[in-house]
């Protein structure tokens, strides 16, 4: 009963995730899973770690995880962060860096969690609308601000900024904190992680839940200077010590160091994407420039409602997102070319 509840939850807007259907036999291209699975070394690692040690608490600083993060970097571990998936990294990060007596600056199409957690912490915020053409311009954050975050490339446009113009933003803000949220950067963007020992206000937050398909393994970790990571760890250390079990914690590991894995199935999303978007494109689609395994797609002759309802209505799942600017494209997550032969298929149907 509502009437139990603390004053902030009656204010809250939660984010909605996207659907995970109990349905059969359905092409689910609406929440930006890989569509290969994770690395078998990740598995046989998972397999290994199943044993008595389960009744042990895991390590709660995740060392192992954070030194293979950084010796891939040339860091040290003491500036990565890991937590429960990217969005725990997040919900840390908006506690920890991003509550300032400014407003905290993010596009106003954006990965739809910002503005919920900052309602949820109380965090002041303007959003910065994109261009015409659906892009991030950095001189528009050049206004008095607490902090800013950005994701590269951005979501649901899927469009990434080059790394020069993160550099110029971290620049322009040497006093306040710039977090680059690149949950699909290993999809053809550039990471900002190079700037990490040159700036000590740049925060990088980066998950395996895409490019190393471990969505259902939960980890997500955050790269900078000690004060930064500090200050994530004080925050997660006053809610939970022990975010990443050891089942986790043996799979992403595992998982970081198989390169050849991640290197060849990232090469297929990438060329598969490219497939589609030409294919969307035959069909008369508007697709906006991709470096994510998604791409953000309208026609000009169907609602962007009309085509999510039919598509669902022939078993295939993609998102749509109900913000004025955006109503009408949809978001279509990368899967294997079988699967998207089946969603153009069922394009094909519809638009005829």
């Amino acid at each position: 009963m509502s009437r139990f509840w603390s004053p902030i939850v009656h204010s809250l807007t939660p984010y909605v995730a996207g659907e995970q259907p109990a349905i059969s036999d359905i092409v689910k291209l609406n929440t930006n899973e890989n569509p290969y699975g994770p690395s078998p070394k990740a598995l046989a690692a998972i397999a290994k770690a199943t044993a008595d040690t389960l009744r042990l608490y895991p390590d709660p600083t995740a060392q192992s995880l954070r030194a293979a993060i950084a010796e891939s970097h040339g860091l040290d571990k003491s500036e990565v962060f890991i937590g429960n998936g990217s969005d725990e990294v997040l919900a840390h990060t908006f506690q920890a860096l991003l509550n300032h007596d400014q407003a905290l600056l993010f596009p106003d199409i954006t990965y739809s969690f910002y503005p919920t957690y900052c309602r949820l912490y109380g965090v002041e915020f303007q959003e910065v609308p994109l261009d015409s053409e659906m892009r991030v311009r950095v001189e528009d954050y050049r206004r008095p601000c607490g902090a800013i975050i950005l994701p590269n490339p951005n979501a649901p446009t899927g469009i990434g900024l080059p790394l020069s113009e993160i550099e110029a933003l971290v620049k322009e803000h040497p006093d306040q904190v710039v977090v680059i949220d690149e949950a699909y950067v290993d999809f053809g963007g550039e990471s900002a992680i190079p700037l990490v020992r040159q700036y000590p206000n740049l925060l990088v937050i980066q998950t395996f839940s895409k490019s190393r398909g471990l969505a259902g393994l939960r980890v997500g970790f955050a790269v900078g200077q000690r004060p930064l990571i500090e200050a994530l760890e004080r925050v997660k250390d006053s809610f939970n010590s022990y975010p990443i079990d050891r089942l986790t914690l043996a799979g992403a590991v595992a998982a970081w160091e198989d390169q050849e894995w991640f290197d060849r199935h990232r090469a297929m999303v990438i060329a598969s994407r490219e497939r589609l978007g030409d294919r969307l494109k035959q069909l008369g689609f508007e697709v906006l420039p991709s470096s994510a395994n998604f791409v953000f797609a309208r026609h000009p002759r169907k609602s962007g409602a009309d085509l999510a309802a039919e598509l669902r209505s022939r078993s295939v799942l993609v998102r749509r997102f109900s913000s004025t600017r955006i109503a009408d494209f949809l978001r279509i997550s990368i899967g294997t070319d079988a699967e998207c032969d089946r969603l153009l298929a069922a394009l094909g149907e519809i638009l005829s």
